[in-house]
């Protein structure tokens, strides 16, 4: 059978596609312009997104496993209760949904809360499914590296009560073993929730130490202010998503993200191999300075 995967031209997508192939998967993804998608020899591409009822039931067709990825979007609710529906219609009740970390907790930072709102669907309609909750992404410091590099201010107010930042192939490889689970096992498998964190939990001057250590000269911590956060990013993005990701900040500021106990060795567990460290990736950026 089939595994569909829907946001799978992202970071983290691509490199689901990649670790299902590696793992003798057969893979569809949909995508709403397959002549700008570039995928590996072998995948089936379907034309559509999740708001396209047509396009979505086709997509489902001989489907037996679904991979749930949504973009941060003013409708990203109704895409995934969408898709899920679907997915019920088309009998397909094997799914890996993306989540965030804390998602139950953090309910007023909208794509926390709808990612709960999915959650709780999984659930009460009795899917067979496994949640992964990631923490904030390391490749999100990709946006940031030029302030980093040429201002020596590392301007995420992740706060100073840590952060345990993952990398996306961690989030990857994760995912496409537990749709493997899924979509191989005999019958219905229970819901789990698995958070998905990195190997270190760092606070902003952590994090800025790690950069001045990198590139052999002082960056600071810009400081724990979502305000000044939120108008940095309305300079280049929609205002309602600057005031969303100000949200966000101020819960890294307030309660940080924070791993269980048991998580880090969890996840080495079912990798078989330690997590990508936040060092390694800006060790990347900072040899390429």
């Amino acid at each position: 059978m089939t595994i569909l995967v829907t946001g799978a031209t992202g970071r983290v997508g691509r490199h689901v596609v990649d670790q299902l192939l590696q793992r003798g998967a057969t893979v569809r993804v949909l995508t709403r312009d397959p002549a700008k998608a570039s995928f590996p020899t072998g995948v089936d591409v379907a034309k559509g997104d999740l708001l396209d009822i047509d396009a979505l039931r086709g997509a489902f067709k001989d489907v037996s496993t679904l991979f749930l990825l949504n973009a941060v979007t003013g409708d990203e609710f109704a895409q995934a209760i969408i898709t899920l529906n679907v997915a019920r219609e088309a009998r397909v009740d094997r799914v890996v949904y993306l989540s965030v970390f804390e998602a139950d907790q953090a309910v007023n930072v909208p794509h926390f809360a709808v990612k709960f709102g999915a959650e709780r669907m999984l659930v009460e309609m009795d899917f067979s499914a496994t949640i992964l909750r990631p923490t904030y992404f390391i490749d999100n410091e990709s946006m940031v590296k030029d302030v980093i590099v040429e201002h020596g201010v590392y301007p995420m107010p992740i706060g100073s009560k840590g952060v345990a930042m993952v990398d996306a192939r961690d989030i990857a490889e994760v995912a496409a073993i537990e749709l493997i689970r899924r979509d191989s096992a005999p019958g219905k498998l229970p819901i789990e929730t698995i958070n998905v964190v990195g190997p270190d939990t760092l606070t902003g001057p952590d994090v800025a130490k790690i950069w001045s250590d990198l590139l052999g000269r002082p960056v600071a911590y810009g400081g724990d202010d979502p305000g000044a956060f939120e108008q940095n990013m309305a300079s280049f993005m929609p205002k309602w998503t600057a005031y969303e990701m100000r949200l966000m900040a101020e819960r890294y500021v307030s309660d940080g993200m924070i791993p269980e106990a048991d998580d880090v060795g969890r996840l080495t567990s079912i990798l078989g191999r330690p997590l990508h460290t936040y060092r390694d990736f800006a060790a990347g950026i900072a040899s390429a300075a």
